[in-house]
């Protein structure tokens, strides 16, 4: 289902209705020059409902990525059926802003609509699973260069490094739906960037590392099965107060790029709910620790992109996930609740300059 002329006047439309409410100011004057790109998730609703919002975007980041408006949970509603609505919104930001725009997820085992349940076998389940690769891709082809094609596919209590976190697809087409999943994207749009996304491999401790050599087993996995994989995205939702593995992610990042593979930081914030306070405290520990694991990450080389997951603290999911036991508001992100910078964002210009 590409992008039809009348799709393409609804979206026109809808920047219309943004720009009426504000949300849309066209590209920002005095935006930081980086040498590596710098965007944030960005809800369409928080956009809506906080002018604030999209002029910090505009003014501070060149990409954004949607925080849930282009995951199955929102795209299908029913079989053979797509809701572009909130994407195209959100895509029409980018374009008046002059962003460039991530796709994030195409396959994730969470946030699945529930008739996808009713998969029956082997055969529907590759066919709904192309038929969504392909039209969603296709739409948002020009618009979306870099997409998580698969997301978190390493469970959390791993095993053993051919541990793999189970989902519909396996139930039916088991491993094989990995590299079916990048051939798909890259037959369907050649010039994408196709990006296998990953979560806590940053740490030391036994659990994170071997996710983070189950992640590198995968890697290999495909590669070996002639996926067309072009990055690996690390997205460092950071532990706060735990110490980042430097020199094992390090090797890690080097034996990526070693393989022709770019590297991303694709979420990046800090659960800061163990954290002591007061603020000015807080946000040097929060700073402290994307800068160890930044260091770690582009010891090889400049990262090829840096996302946060949001930009101010008003607008995260942390609060809600792992609220503060002391009652002082969750510092999370590179902008405070009033947009303010913090030392996370001097970070950020340290290694994107």
């Amino acid at each position: 289902m590409p992008m039809t002329r009348r799709d393409f006047g609804i979206l026109l439309r809808g920047a219309a209705a943004l720009c009426a409410a504000g949300a849309l100011s066209g590209p920002a004057l005095g935006r930081p020059v980086r040498k590596t790109p710098y965007g944030a998730a960005l809800a369409l609703a928080d956009l809506k409902a906080d002018p604030r919002l999209g002029e910090a975007i505009a003014a501070t980041c060149d990409a954004i990525v949607a925080v849930t408006e282009m995951k199955w949970s929102d795209l299908r509603p029913r079989p053979g059926e797509f809701a572009f609505d909130k994407a195209d919104e959100l895509a029409a930001f980018a374009r008046v802003n002059n962003l460039a725009m991530r796709g994030h997820t195409l396959v994730w085992y969470a946030v699945m609509p529930d008739w996808t349940n009713q998969i029956a076998n082997a055969a529907e389940a590759e066919r709904v699973l192309t038929e969504h690769i392909e039209t969603v891709m296709a739409r948002y082809r020009g618009t979306v260069r870099s997409w998580d094609v698969v997301n978190e596919a390493i469970p959390d209590a791993v095993r053993g490094v051919g541990d793999r976190r189970p989902t519909i697809w396996s139930r039916h087409l088991g491993e094989r739906y990995l590299p079916l999943a990048f051939k798909i994207a890259a037959r369907t749009d050649p010039a994408a960037e196709l990006v296998l996304n990953e979560y806590d491999v940053e740490f030391g401790d036994t659990r994170c590392r071997t996710k983070r050599a189950a992640f590198r087993n995968l890697v290999h996995q495909l590669l070996d099965a002639g996926a067309p994989l072009h990055a690996v995205g690390l997205q460092c939702h950071l532990r706060g107060g735990m110490p980042v593995d430097r020199e094992g992610l390090a090797a890690f990042v080097a034996e990526m790029r070693g393989l022709g593979l770019k590297c991303l930081v694709t979420e990046l914030d800090v659960i800061d709910q163990k954290l002591p306070g007061p603020a000015a405290a807080l946000d040097q520990a929060v700073a402290s620790q994307v800068d160890a694991v930044l260091s770690a990450a582009t010891a090889g080389g400049p990262l090829d992109m840096l996302m946060t997951w949001g930009l101010s603290d008003r607008y995260s999911w942390i609060p809600y996930s792992y609220p503060r036991r002391d009652g002082l508001p969750n510092r999370p992100l590179p902008l405070d609740r009033d947009f303010r910078r913090k030392p996370f964002m001097d970070v950020i210009d340290q290694f994107t300059s």
